[in-house]
């Protein structure tokens, strides 16, 4: 094909995919799209295959740990430990609406700060919404909690969110500059988030809870698994601040954890595996795919020269210019495309510090503005679909427009704060 229609015809391929990701027209998932795209920029030699299976092999720690991370939380879901801690909040709220609203963000910052926001917007966000459904009391401020906690809080630490492991790739920092660098951020992204929904939610939360919670008590096996989740943050913690690569550790905890908690409960182990989305891995390789092939096509470029033309401003309005801008760009092209070109713009520009910080800050936290932002929001909106439950983009950005502009303004000048001192 000669270069010039390829020129044109990579960027088509590239675009329609993930407009159709994002659109799902007659509801094919999202996998189906991307890995035809691929596919397509394969079959028309539009890049080499050898460049595709380069783009597939670089993902492999990113693999690893969604693996890992699905196997923990279907793991602690399959033993009971998300209903158990959601009994746990509801319990602890004594009939307030506005205490058990508190205890659910709470919850909901704990899991995404050591499961992932993932394991937050699919895992806990049923468990929460079977309690609420047996309390009877509206469950609408409870459900977008996991949804905006599990992007508010993903930048805690770096197994937070996949998503860090994409925009950082090989040069993670080590934990103890990771928490020098976000956890102020981090803090007021979280308290900023809670308070704007308080607010927002205010007439619903001012009620009581009429019906008693159910009691959920703790299995044996649902022990072993929490107690095996705070062993595999103690690892991972641990290879973050060795700066390992955390995919391959985050893997075989979940192995051996599922191997100890099967056991225990006297289960198939193999099970699990099936609860695993799969489609979820291929989705992400074949957005590796099509970010390198974007990138062929001299794309790195033009981000290059608009992150060299954000350093000749001032500190302040630099950070506040590229944070907002990979912000509202998540919700055009979603965050794990955006996040991977960001992390091949910052390696290749050699930028560190300050605006490399405030890149991740928007890649993590620009999701809360839409639905269509990152995959924890899209697989939260499915997860409430199964539930027989229909949240609206429209409902969810006139929240989002509110809260996310507000933390991220937060965040960022927490950011800039932190590099002055």
């Amino acid at each position: 094909m000669p270069a010039a229609a390829a020129h044109i015809l990579l960027p088509c391929v590239v675009v329609i995919s993930i407009i159709l990701m994002l659109l799902r027209p007659h509801n094919i998932a999202e996998v189906w799209w991307i890995s035809t795209g691929a596919l397509l920029l394969i079959a028309l030699r539009l890049i080499p295959a050898k460049l595709a299976f380069s783009a597939v092999k670089e993902g492999t720690d990113v693999y690893l740990f969604l693996i890992g991370m699905m196997l923990l939380a279907e793991l602690a879901r399959e033993q009971g430990v998300f209903d158990w801690i959601s009994s746990v909040a509801v319990r602890g709220a004594k009939g307030s609406c506005s205490t058990l609203f508190l205890s659910v963000y709470a919850v909901g910052t704990i899991v995404t700060i050591f499961l992932s926001n993932d394991a937050t917007a699919v895992v806990l966000t049923p468990a929460i919404l079977a309690v609420i459904r047996k309390v009877k009391i509206s469950p609408l401020p409870y459900l977008f909690v996991c949804a905006f906690v599990a992007n508010a809080a993903s930048f805690v630490l770096p197994i937070s969110n996949p998503a860090n492991l994409v925009v950082f790739h090989t040069g993670m920092p080590p934990l103890g500059h990771w928490l020098a660098a976000f956890g102020v951020p981090s803090f007021l992204s979280i308290v900023a988030t809670y308070l704007v929904m308080r607010v927002y939610f205010r007439a619903d939360l001012g009620g009581q809870i009429d019906h008693a919670a159910e009691t959920v008590k703790l299995t044996a096996p649902g022990k072993v698994v929490l107690w095996g989740l705070v062993f595999v943050v103690a690892a991972l913690l641990t290879a973050s601040a060795m700066k390992k690569d955390l995919g391959l550790p985050t893997c075989l905890a979940a192995l051996a954890i599922s191997a100890v908690a099967s056991f225990v409960a006297k289960t198939n182990p193999l099970k699990l595996f099936r609860e695993i989305s799969w489609s979820t891995i291929l989705l992400v390789a074949g957005l590796f795919i099509m970010v390198d092939a974007v990138e062929s096509q001299g794309a790195l470029q033009l981000t290059q020269q608009s992150l060299a033309w954000a350093q000749h401003l001032a500190p302040v309005a630099a950070t506040m210019v590229v944070g907002f801008t990979v912000a509202i760009g998540n919700n055009l092209v979603n965050n794990l495309p955006l996040g991977l070109m960001a992390g091949a713009t910052i390696k290749a520009a050699q930028v560190k510090g300050l605006l490399a910080n405030a890149v991740l800050i928007g890649v993590d936290l620009g999701p809360n503005l839409s639905v269509t932002g990152s995959l924890a929001t899209i697989l939260w909106l499915l997860a409430l679909r199964k539930e027989n439950l229909n949240v609206s983009a429209w409902k969810f950005m006139k929240l989002g427009i509110i809260a996310m502009p507000i933390a991220l303004a937060a965040a960022l000048g927490g950011a800039l704060i932190l590099a002055k001192l």
